[in-house]
């Protein structure tokens, strides 16, 4: 299967500020907890989200190599170019001009592997002889819950 993504790239625009409203207490995923109103404070989603705005960029993903951590086709990736790669880092990578997403997986020596999530995919071991970057590292994933619905 193909491992490479075909990303369009965004620019971040963080000249506005969008506060939204945010609740202190925590939702939790297991047994519901009494109703609250907790909703006091308000979260600037631009200030949240993006640390580094001129080096920040946005992506919608192409592709299931990813699906095993939940990054489906058409989510929205966050990513900063700013940021030094470390190991098991989210990155979104370029090899032989091509784009794919992948956790990086830095090797005794320097080496580097390419690990999907999907069982589907085989890891990439990344050699001398690739064209090889790391563009940057995605600090968030922005997705759509609410299923499409069909009439």
């Amino acid at each position: 299967m193909d491992s490479t993504l075909q990303l369009t790239f965004y620019a971040a625009d963080t000249s506005s500020h969008l506060f939204r409203p945010i609740s202190e207490s925590t939702i939790r995923a297991g047994f519901p907890s009494p109703g609250q109103d907790d909703v006091n404070s308000s979260i600037d989603l631009n200030k949240y989200l993006i640390k580094h705005p001129a080096a920040t960029f946005f992506a919608r993903v192409e592709g299931l190599s990813m699906s095993g951590e939940g990054i489906d086709e058409g989510d929205l990736l966050i990513i900063d170019r700013s940021l030094n790669p470390e190991n098991g880092d989210l990155a979104v990578c370029s090899i032989d001009g091509d784009f794919t997403l992948k956790r990086i997986q830095i090797l005794y020596g320097g080496k580097i592997r390419l690990i999907p999530s999907n069982p589907e995919f085989k890891p990439i071991d990344i050699s001398a002889d690739d064209e090889f970057s790391i563009w940057g590292i995605v600090t968030a994933t922005i997705k759509q819950n609410r299923r499409p619905r069909k009439f």
